[in-house]
């Protein structure tokens, strides 16, 4: 019988064909192994929370605290059904009809019953946040800290038949997606009293009589004033009557709420304000808003364009003292009118696009007067500095 065990020659040779293959097959499964390792892994979130709200409450405090640069995932479901009401509507809110118009919601873009969140506020403070839309499912970016509260949006008196269940997931802020808190500080570069010899310290009706404290300053071009409002939720205001009428009536036959009504003209610098911007609900603005008057200085500071506002918040009505008629009426304002300095401090920081924030007091502050229709207020005299940030993010 022949002997076929190979020869030690082909022994050897096969012994080392098989170790210069060996390193090519580790090779391969260490690129394998690398590749798998570069995929990113998928995002975790830093929590996850479900609420059940009820159609009997308005807001609802989810306890969480929201940190600027986050992502918040929203996800509802579940049914209402008002008393007066044709049908069930779900988290999206009901159409709003002609007759809806008189109510005043929260958020007054949506529909009764809709799910609204805000950043910032407690249960008992409405004013400092503004609301937003989620819907039946919503995602969205922070811009600034604070509480996070969910709600329905309606009126404090409605009440509805079924619940939404609420699912929150909430990501943790990129380095690309965080916007920067403003920064607090003592002092502005050119901001002093030099500057406010250049500023009347009050603004003035057509007949020259004193009125309105000028009680905050803006620094930034237009277009990043106009957008720091707009996130806000202050609305520009009609320049005039006339103007106002018609989109009463424009409005009216579309079945969409108006909110701004006519602002009076006040003067600066010689000339009525550039802007006026309100923050208010409709029916209600006739009674009581917050509103703001703005105008462009003819002189900037360190290159920056400058804007000087005097900002009250009307309460009522009361009797126009340039008038002796029993029928003058005018809007009564809140006294204390550093609430409405501040005010607008909180709305517009909230919004991510204030990059600096200061207070100064000048020489000879003004701490009572009256306004032009004879309603006296105070104040401590300090007057708000924001800087506007040269890039303003986009929610």
């Amino acid at each position: 019988m022949p002997n076929t065990s190979p020869s030690p020659a082909k022994l050897a040779a096969a012994i080392l064909a098989l170790l210069l293959q060996t390193p090519t097959v580790i090779s391969r499964t260490a690129q394998s192994s690398a590749s798998q390792q570069s995929k990113p892994a998928p995002e975790r979130p830093l929590l996850t929370q479900e609420i059940q709200l009820t159609g009997d409450t308005q807001w609802t405090d989810t306890g969480i605290d929201v940190q600027p640069g986050e992502r918040l995932l929203f996800s509802a479901s579940g049914t209402l059904r008002y008393p007066d009401a044709k049908s069930d509507n779900s988290a999206a809110g009901l159409p709003r009809d002609f007759k809806d118009l008189l109510h005043s919601l929260p958020l007054n873009d949506a529909g009764r019953g809709a799910l609204i969140a805000r950043i910032g506020g407690s249960l008992t403070d409405n004013d400092s946040a503004s609301p937003f839309f989620i819907g039946t499912g919503r995602e969205f970016l922070s811009l600034t800290s604070g509480h996070l509260l969910v709600g329905i949006n309606q009126t404090a008196s409605d009440a509805a038949d079924g619940t939404y269940i609420l699912r929150i997931t909430i990501y943790s802020a990129s380095p690309a997606s965080t916007p920067q808190p403003a920064r607090t500080v003592q002092f502005i570069p050119g901001i002093n009293n030099e500057l406010f010899t250049k500023i009347p310290r009050r603004v003035a009706d057509k007949s020259g009589t004193p009125g309105d404290m000028v009680n905050f300053l803006i620094l930034g071009p237009q277009s990043a004033v106009e957008k720091v409002f707009t996130a806000a939720g202050w609305v520009q205001v009609d320049a005039d009557v006339k103007d106002t009428i018609l989109k009463g009536v424009i409005a009216t036959l579309s079945k969409e709420a108006y909110l701004t009504m006519p602002m009076s003209q006040l003067y600066l610098f010689g000339r009525p304000q550039d802007y006026g911007y309100a923050h208010a609900e409709p029916i209600q603005v006739v009674a009581s808003r917050h509103h703001l008057r703005l105008w462009k200085a003819p002189f900037t500071v360190q290159g920056q364009t400058l804007w000087v506002g005097a900002a009250t918040h009307d309460i009522g009505f009361a009797h126009d003292d340039r008038n002796s008629s029993v029928t003058s009426i005018t809007h009564k304002i809140d006294p204390d009118i550093d609430q409405e300095r501040d005010f607008i401090e909180k709305t517009l920081v909230q919004t991510g696009q204030v990059a600096v924030l200061s207070h100064f007091l000048p020489d000879h502050p003004v701490k009572t007067a009256s306004t032009a229709t004879g309603t006296e207020f105070h104040s401590s005299g300090q007057v708000l500095i924001l800087e506007l940030a040269s890039a303003p993010p986009s929610p």
